[in-house]
């Protein structure tokens, strides 16, 4: 598949404004069919399939490889090594750009840790190809791994996240927590995750002389088209990427990693076409994943409950050959008012794959150890941890001082608390029980995000027969962004949905930039707003100026566009059709292009977040630990929602990933050989639908005129930031016992 273009879903709306419909998915169909093509679902003519063969230590090298006895295997056409790969046009330790990583692409015989890639067998099938990978039968000469949060030297890192200071502080906390009659001084742990989409990462590549045509799932098309480009000394002009569907990417589909780099070679070592796919075990290491943290947090309130003083320094790890710092103390700069705060990082190097972006990264960590901590000097206060809360609200940015560009969060607090029932919950623990006798716990946490903008264009193009174009290279991870991007660029051409041609998912088309940070849907459908004012606006031109329109000298400031037609704003019985005014003009179609981009000087005077509230309930056996999550209710404010069913899902998504986070994800690894023990579905624990709760979602109206010119705030990762840490605290309130490294496990409330 070339592209996405979706033009035959039915009608949801007819009249009036597309944004803030529940349009069912447009890809829906498709994909219910099994018609929606993946980038593993293509099959070019003559292609091979690539297996990669993995290292089974963490630490060491490679110091030989059978390669005879794989390609005496008859379906085995070659093994690429670090003796035979193509060679790059630039080394892949060179760090070009900050979204650049490291990566291994066969450059040498080290191994830095376990499932790194050291060959890439390649054969007619992928029995063979897989066949031929344990033929390989690697020998290594091994070292002694490094592993965990206390594995070699503490240092402080230059910067954590993408660029963001190491230490931030006002006021003086020593001073405020001195000062403070009850403290709190407590460590939380949280531990290492791996991305576990549906889709595993996939490469179809095929050469054609010194042109690439690639079908990946990618969350930013144009930005792993320009690193295959400089890897590969290619023009960008001759890269074509796919990327019309993406089972799923929380961030680790963001950037490009060894793996397709090493299919791209693969092909190009063999002459045809190569599909390569990674094996679910093999998702634990290349492609990046969530860093351990250990944070500690001092707290101090004075005797009517009013945080002194807010410390939060978090411990995380990074690989041996690259940077890349969970952020994860940046979380308490902006929830609750203090009049000093500090917050700081330091770090371990590890033999691990390099951590990268997952979902909420910095702020899921972060946290669900901020709203335990939170939770506890309420207690130590003898206070409601919402009245602590509300009592602690910060009506600026804490850290900066700066207001918000819209806060809705107390109408969170009110509307969640009231659909939950938190008004009935008793303060002390463990004085609930339902009639089966189970400990019953209710906890809350405050969500948070920050509402991002990146950079895009779009272009929109009005058509004789009075329908429209929108093209834009966006990302469709599972999440419906192409329905809310469709209804958007109605909106902007005055169109019904069904009267738009929408263009996706290739790198062809006009850069959507990078579908990440929950800003995607403010980012690409700023730009397909704009595109289409631009294109009514020279539509509004050609009528305008024409003698024979009845909008001749109406200007476009006296123009508006609604259901194909424009109209005079001072007298809307005067007006014409689009088809009218191109066909008058002898003119196939007319169009223009739109970018999207974050306004700085609205970003310097505001700070910019989507907030929410969410309260947990949970039971307790009280004879065996086991916890069962039995309900949630999430209440976010998150600026203009384009499509609330869509939202909706995402909200459920991001709850169900706290309720992961808090009871049951965490990669298990071996200290002697710095292996992963549980890396598959089977023993690396996410919920299944039986640990899922009853979930209730509100979405809180909120305008934000200064965010974007849509008021957008993203949804995508909002929904973990506020749910760990209410499933924990529930615990908490139903056993009396205070867990503070995750996932909570039975033992630790057998009490």
């Amino acid at each position: 598949m070339s592209e996405l273009n979706l033009t035959t879903a039915p009608a949801h709306v007819r009249h009036g404004s597309n944004i803030g419909q529940p349009l069912t998915r447009r890809d829906g169909v498709l994909k219910v069919k099994g018609q929606a093509t993946y980038a593993a679902d293509n099959h070019p003519p003559g292609m091979l399939f690539a297996v990669i063969a993995a290292s089974s230590i963490a630490r060491g090298r490679v110091t030989s490889l059978d390669v005879a006895a794989a390609k005496r295997h008859p379906g085995v056409v070659e093994v690429m090594t670090s003796s035979n790969k193509p060679p790059l046009a630039i080394d892949p330790e060179i760090k070009t750009n900050p979204f650049v990583f490291r990566m291994e692409s066969l450059q040498n015989d080290e191994v830095r840790y376990a499932n790194q890639p050291i060959a890439v067998v390649i054969a007619h099938s992928l029995e063979a190809a897989t066949e031929g990978a344990a033929l390989l039968a690697p020998r290594y000469e091994a070292l002694p791994p490094r592993v965990g949060l206390d594995a070699g030297e503490v240092f402080v890192p230059p910067a954590v996240g993408v660029g963001n200071p190491t230490v931030n502080e006002h006021g003086d906390v020593e001073a405020g927590l001195a000062s403070a009659a009850k403290r709190i001084d407590a460590t939380y742990e949280t531990p290492p995750q791996y991305h576990n989409a549906m889709e595993p990462h996939a490469i179809v590549v095929a050469w054609d002389g010194d042109r690439l045509s690639i079908d990946m799932p990618t969350q930013g098309l144009v930005l792993s088209r320009a690193r295959i480009a400089e890897l590969f000394g290619l023009p960008h002009e001759n890269i074509h990427i796919r990327s019309p569907f993406l089972g799923g990417g929380f961030g680790s589909k963001g950037l490009m990693g060894g793996p397709p780099v090493l299919g791209i070679m693969a092909a190009k070592l063999v002459g045809k076409p190569v599909k390569l796919v990674l094996r679910r075990e093999q998702m634990y290491g290349p492609v990046g994943h969530r860093a351990p943290t250990r944070q500690r947090l001092r707290l101090g309130a004075d005797g009517e409950g009013q945080l002194t003083a807010i410390e939060h320094h978090a411990r995380t790890v990074s690989s041996t050959y690259d940077d890349f710092y969970e952020p994860a103390a940046d979380a308490s700069h902006t929830l609750y008012a203090s009049p000093a705060i500090r917050t700081t990082h330091d770090a371990v190097r590890v033999d691990t794959g390099t951590p990268l972006f997952m979902r909420a990264p910095g702020e899921a960590t972060g946290s669900l150890a901020l709203e335990s901590a939170i939770d506890e000097v309420a207690w130590a206060c003898g206070m409601d941890p919402l009245a602590f809360r509300l009592k602690n609200y910060a009506e600026v940015e804490p850290i900066t001082g700066r207001p918000f560009s819209s806060k809705a969060l107390r109408a969170c607090y009110e509307q969640g608390a009231t659909r939950f029932g938190w008004a009935k919950r008793k303060l002390a623990p463990r004085e609930m029980r339902d009639q089966d006798g189970h400990l019953v716990g209710w906890g809350m946490g405050t969500a948070t995000f920050p509402a991002l903008m990146f950079q895009a264009e779009a272009r929109a193009a009005i058509r004789r027969d009075g329908s429209g174009i929108m093209e834009i290279g966006a990302h469709d991870m599972g999440q419906g962004a192409w329905t809310a991007f469709a209804q958007i660029a109605a909106d902007g051409l005055g169109l019904d949905i069904d009267s738009v041609e929408f263009r996706s998912g290739h790198s062809g088309l006009p850069d959507a930039g990078i579908a990440g940070g929950s800003a995607h849907t403010a980012t690409a459908g700023a730009a397909i707003h704009n595109a289409g004012a631009a294109v009514i606006a020279r539509l509004a031109d050609l009528a305008t100026k024409d003698e024979r329109s009845p909008l001749f000298g109406a200007g476009n400031a006296g123009v508006i566009a609604r259901d194909g037609k424009l109209f005079r704003r001072d007298d809307e019985s005067r007006g014409e059709s689009y088809a009218d005014i191109l066909s008058r003009a002898g003119l196939a179609e007319v169009e223009a292009r739109g970018t999207g981009a974050p306004n700085p000087t609205a970003q310097a005077d505001y700070a910019m977040h989507a907030h929410g509230a969410v309260f947990a309930e949970v039971k307790v056996d009280p004879e065996l630990g086991q916890v069962r999550v039995t309900r949630m209710v999430g209440a976010f404010a998150a600026g203009r929602i384009v499509n609330p069913q869509l939202v909706k899902s995402q909200l459920f998504g991001g709850m169900i990933w706290g309720v992961s986070f808090a009871l049951h994800e965490e990669a298990i690894t071996d200290r002697r050989t710095g292996r992963i023990m549980n890396a598959n579905l089977g023993e690396y624990h996410i919920p299944v639908n039986a640990d899922v709760p009853s979930l209730d979602v509100l979405t809180v109206e909120e305008h934000d005129p200064h965010v974007n010119a849509l008021g957008i705030k993203g949804v995508g990762e909002i929904g973990i930031t506020g749910s760990a840490g209410a499933v924990a605290n529930a615990v908490w309130h139903a056993t009396g016992v205070r867990v503070r490294r995750f996932p909570i496990r039975i033992e630790e409330l057998l009490i």
